[in-house]
């Protein structure tokens, strides 16, 4: 028997209004360019072209522009599929296509759809670092985020008359409604949005990790700070004969582990913030990158390609930009939280630098390069 197939004006729940689907479309408009802006920078800090610098100051920068980039993303989860239940009757609007125009949104609404579950699906599985995939993650989810913030600015254009007339107080009121009220659905979805936000966002805001019970990382793992690739993980082993080869264009200097220690030391509290969206405070003590670069008759400032011992990893080798040596605050740790560098956390050395990406926060160092 065949079904019926109700028509769009059969839909009269006050969700499905178009003055509740503009207002949850601007919230998801507002959290999907925070999470598009955010990703687009630390994709550039990771991959810099020619052209972009990223600066060493303030030093906790990266870690509230990558926490938004999360936070933003958990956000829209929500409301997207507040958005789509709010739309879901303009499925049975017969004909399935008027005009090329029409025809146009209409791919567009399946462009936007798809590539929104895939950034969002595939960033959450990334945060609880679960890749069932064969792809490259950094590389595919930046080229779908720009997929998707497009075909948001073409349904934004197609739908703008609708939006303004929305949004604006003299749209027509109709008569009340079984079921939730506009608003009521509204608060709903905004409420589930908060929630999701407090459950998550105690991986980057401190004083929300009491009461953020679905934070991952922060606070677990050896020496009071989350690990995300061991020693053992990485196929890293430890021998006295280990020296840290640091190539400059006077020559090639090597220090023992000990004759680093025997170097001026530096003391500084530097946050861990790493892609996935967790950060973490830490006490870390070594030798700057001014003073290693002064040792070796180099200039505070030049560029160094940093190795590590660590075989066949993605961050194996890493840049360290000009801005960063010239800093401080950039060091070259032997100590973490008042304890020798446990094997985990890169022993024997290991670059802690001010605004990076933990991925850029090389472990098991055994050669600085001067480019």
């Amino acid at each position: 028997m065949k079904l019926p197939i109700p028509a769009e004006g059969q839909f009269r729940a006050p969700a499905h209004h178009e003055r509740v689907t503009s207002k949850i479309g601007l919230a998801l408009a507002i959290t999907f360019t925070t999470c598009f802006v955010t990703g687009l920078l630390s994709h550039l800090i990771q991959h810099p072209p020619g052209w972009f610098s990223w600066p060493s100051r303030p030093v906790g920068l990266y870690r509230v522009t990558q926490g938004l980039h999360v936070i933003a993303g958990v956000a829209s989860i929500p409301l997207l599929l507040a958005k789509l239940w709010s739309v879901y009757p303009k499925l049975f609007g017969r004909p399935l296509v008027r005009s090329l125009p029409h025809a146009l949104e209409r791919l567009s609404i399946l462009v936007l759809s798809g590539a929104a579950f895939f950034e969002l699906t595939t960033g959450l599985l990334n945060v609880a670092q679960n890749y069932p995939w064969g792809f490259y993650f950094p590389q595919v989810h930046y080229a779908v985020a720009w997929l998707a913030i497009g075909s948001i600015l073409v349904h934004v254009a197609v739908k703008l008359p609708i939006i303004r007339r929305a949004l604006s107080r003299t749209t027509v009121e109709e008569p009340p409604a079984k079921g939730l009220s506009r608003r009521g659905f509204l608060m709903t979805t905004g409420l589930a949005a908060g929630v999701a936000v407090v459950a998550t966002a105690g991986a980057t805001v401190p004083f929300l990790r009491g009461v953020s019970g679905l934070s991952w990382k922060t606070g677990k793992g050896t020496q009071g700070l989350p690990v995300n690739r061991t020693a053992a993980a990485a196929g890293v082993t430890w021998s006295p004969a280990w020296r840290l080869s640091v190539v400059t264009p006077r020559g090639t200097t090597t220090f023992s582990l000990d004759e680093l220690r025997a170097l001026p030391q530096t003391t500084a509290e530097l946050p861990i913030a790493c892609v996935e969206g967790w950060s973490q405070s830490a006490i870390w003590r070594g030798i700057s990158l001014p003073t290693l670069l002064k040792a070796v008759g180099a200039a505070p400032g030049t560029a160094l390609r940093v190795s590590s011992s660590e075989r066949g990893g993605l961050y194996g080798v890493s840049v360290l930009p000009g801005e960063h040596t010239a800093d401080e605050l950039t060091l070259l740790a032997l100590e973490l939280n008042g304890e020798v560098l446990a094997p985990d956390h890169g022993f024997p050395c290991r670059i802690i630098a001010p605004n990076r990406p933990g991925v850029l926060q090389t472990k098991w160092v055994t050669k600085l390069e001067a480019l």
